[in-house]
């Protein structure tokens, strides 16, 4: 690893508010909102609504069209768009240059429907056109998941569905348009296509870089939005899916759509449990939203660079952030390491005037981030970097304080399906516990394992029980006495997310800690 380095003051003469994610208060509701899709040609943004009781179903409805124009650098406050909406989950696919708005599932005036596609409809003299049915060969989804996305000119249609040859649950698929026809579904394979849920795909106008939403893939929560490029003319050949870092967080983020300096996504972190409509902001797209931008100024005062680093690469993309308490919210001093690698290694603390940090790094790459404040139990995360993605990035960090009663979910502590073997990625945290009870010789915790609810009560109590004693053995052999770490099993009699829900399910499946002697 670089060892030697120099320190160069960086006096940024401008603002950060270039890239930053907003959630727009006048669109967002209590309500769900999902698969979100802007005309920019006419800015209107459409997007679906779930539960709302003007929906073509009331409150049991689980999704209308709605949609809502941008005037100015506001938006208006959204309306039904009943032209479009009947009893089934109604969702817009994309907009074609002409205008026209291709719809998700076929519009039927009664009976069963035997195959399904997409429906396109016009707007005109101030109203859509009845939709039109789209057949699509051997289309049949038995999920309520409806995500999908058609190419900008309009020959590629990209959606997730559970069907005939799924690896699992949900996969993504593609269907070309040859001539006036449709090509049956095709899985686009195993490097994207996992046996848990892979959904809301959509991919750039060059066809070559699919975005897509999994929790198949790892991640930091529900599900997380992946890229990945297309290998040649293949669409069962991708590169390996890397997530999206700026825009994941512990909650669920889907629908990402990315447009010219700007992105589009929904997310349920630090909302009101449903999907938000989020906008990633960048240089160009700045002003589109200034009805919304509020967020404070900040002067990034003091980075450090690799001087061979600078000489071979000079794109370098700047991290910055506080750290906070987890419980008060209050900003705390704290040191920020990084590592890429064999080829970079960086710590810095944070600013004593305004307790923030800023980072100069390489903007490519896999980093492992560690986190410390003196008091507070060490955070680490990776953080995946694309120069196409990131020019400025904050990262606010939360971190919980070292008391009795604290309790810590070991998010990065993974074991093989329905067995108690630690998967080798955990070492990393479950050597920080280590550490941090090396540091605390006093402290004592105790181990608590969970699973969902599926399957014999039975079974899961005996493998969360196992899955504790493998993590108790760990650090035992690691020098920690047996006394110090004390362990129980649950089962699934404690879920923290929705059992019914294959997306939140995974939240149950964990190992926490918790403090009993500090």
């Amino acid at each position: 690893m670089f060892k030697i380095f120099i320190t160069v003051l960086v006096l940024f003469a401008y603002t950060i508010n270039a890239q930053h994610i907003i959630s727009p208060k006048s669109i967002n509701s209590i309500f769900d909102e999902q698969y979100p899709v802007l005309d920019e040609k006419n800015g209107i943004l459409y997007f679906t609504r779930s539960h709302h009781p003007d929906n073509y179903g009331g409150k049991i409805d689980k999704g209308d069209i709605w949609y809502s124009v941008r005037t100015g650098n506001s938006w208006s406050v959204p309306k039904n768009v009943k032209a479009l909406n009947n009893g089934a989950i109604n969702s817009v696919v994309g907009i074609s240059s002409a205008g026209d708005v291709f719809l998700y599932g076929h519009y039927s005036d009664g009976g069963p429907v035997k195959t399904q596609g997409i429906s396109i409809s016009s707007f005109r003299n101030g109203s859509f056109t009845k939709p039109v049915n789209v057949t699509i060969p051997y289309f049949k989804n038995t999920s309520n998941i409806i995500g999908a996305s058609i190419s900008d000119g309009g020959d590629a249609l990209l959606f997730s569905m559970e069907s005939y040859d799924t690896r699992g649950t949900e996969d993504i698929y593609v269907s070309l348009k040859r001539n006036d026809s449709w090509t049956e579904p095709r899985n686009l394979g195993d490097v994207i296509n996992t046996r848990y849920q892979e959904f809301d795909p959509t991919i750039n106008v060059t066809l070559d870089t699919l975005y897509f939403s999994s929790n198949g893939h790892g991640g930091r929560g529900s599900a997380d939005v992946f890229m990945c490029v297309r290998k040649g003319e293949s669409w069962t050949e991708w590169s390996d899916p890397v997530a999206l870092s700026a825009i994941n967080t512990s909650g669920q983020e889907r629908g990402y759509r990315k447009y010219e300096g700007y992105s589009l996504f929904t997310s349920t972190q630090n909302s009101d449990g449903f999907g938000d409509i989020r906008f990633y902001l960048g240089v160009d797209a700045d002003s589109l939203f200034k009805e919304d931008n509020q967020q404070d100024s900040i002067r990034v005062s003091l980075s450090e660079v690799d001087k061979e680093l600078i000489s071979a690469d000079p794109k370098f993309f700047t991290l910055y952030g506080s750290i906070n308490d987890q419980n008060s919210g209050d900003r705390i001093e704290g040191s920020v390491s990084i590592v890429l690698e064999d080829e970079f290694e960086k710590e810095v603390t944070t600013d004593q005037a305004s307790n923030r940090y800023s980072l100069s790094l390489p903007s490519a790459g896999v980093y492992s981030i560690k986190v410390s404040s003196p008091n507070y139990i060490t955070h680490q995360e990776q953080l995946e970097v694309f120069s196409s993605e990131l020019k400025l990035l904050e990262k606010n960090f939360q971190l919980q304080k070292i008391e009795i009663g604290a309790r810590v979910n070991l998010e990065n502590v993974l074991f093989e399906q329905s067995k108690a073997s630690i998967v080798a990625s955990s070492y990393q945290e479950l050597n920080s516990v280590v550490a941090l009870l090396k540091e605390n010789p006093s402290m004592k915790i105790r181990l608590e394992g969970h699973t969902d609810n599926r399957g014999n009560s039975k079974q899961n109590l005996k493998l969360s029980k196992e899955r504790v004693e493998a993590v108790r053995s760990y650090l035992v052999k690691r020098g920690i006495s047996k006394k110090r770490v004390s362990g129980k099993g649950y089962g699934g009699s404690k879920p923290i997310a929705d059992n019914s829900d294959p997306q939140s399910r995974k939240l149950n499946r964990r190992v926490e800690f918790i403090i009993v002697k500090d």
